[in-house]
């Protein structure tokens, strides 16, 4: 499971009961869900199919960081099937689960397109992907342009010392 967003809980954020009104933290699910497929097929037309059943398991209360979880679980060849997961940042409790929410690869007319994707795609990769296409010379994030010298290597030695 990929922990990327964080939420802080805030009065607006809350039902009457005084907990995070589940409405709030569902619009945070889809949208970091839909980002997580975004990544994950190189597409920004991608639209929510599917959601399975939501389990509540706890709450959240005013002032609580939370962290939301994405995990791809299937590529079907239009679509991705993700599972997402919300505990709260500090104690690690579970808040909420959604086993499956499937999302669908769209053209530029808005129909389902093949992707072409079949696992996880990890933010080294799709950068590194990038960079090749954008700027097939430049350097390596952490070598100087002007030199080529590793500048990792050298702050790592300037802090032994």
């Amino acid at each position: 499971m990929n922990f990327h967003t964080r939420k802080w809980v805030k009065p607006e954020d809350l039902n009457p009961n005084g907990t995070l009104f589940g409405g709030s933290l569902l619009r945070w699910i889809d949208e970091e869900a839909a980002i997580y497929a975004i990544c994950q097929l190189d597409n920004q037309r991608v639209v929510t199919k599917f959601m399975s059943e939501i389990n509540f398991v706890s709450s959240a209360r005013k002032g609580d960081i939370i962290e939301l979880g994405m995990k791809a679980t299937h590529f079907g060849r239009t679509s991705i099937t993700l599972r997402a997961e919300v505990r709260n940042k500090i104690t690690r409790k579970s808040i909420l689960t959604v086993e499956k929410m499937v999302f669908v690869n769209l053209d530029e007319n808005g129909e389902p397109a093949p992707h072409g994707r079949t696992q996880i795609r990890y933010a080294d990769e799709a950068f590194a992907r990038y960079r090749e296409s954008s700027h097939p010379s430049a350097p390596a994030p952490d070598q100087n342009a002007a030199t080529g010298e590793n500048v990792l290597e050298r702050v790592e030695a300037d802090t032994m010392h």
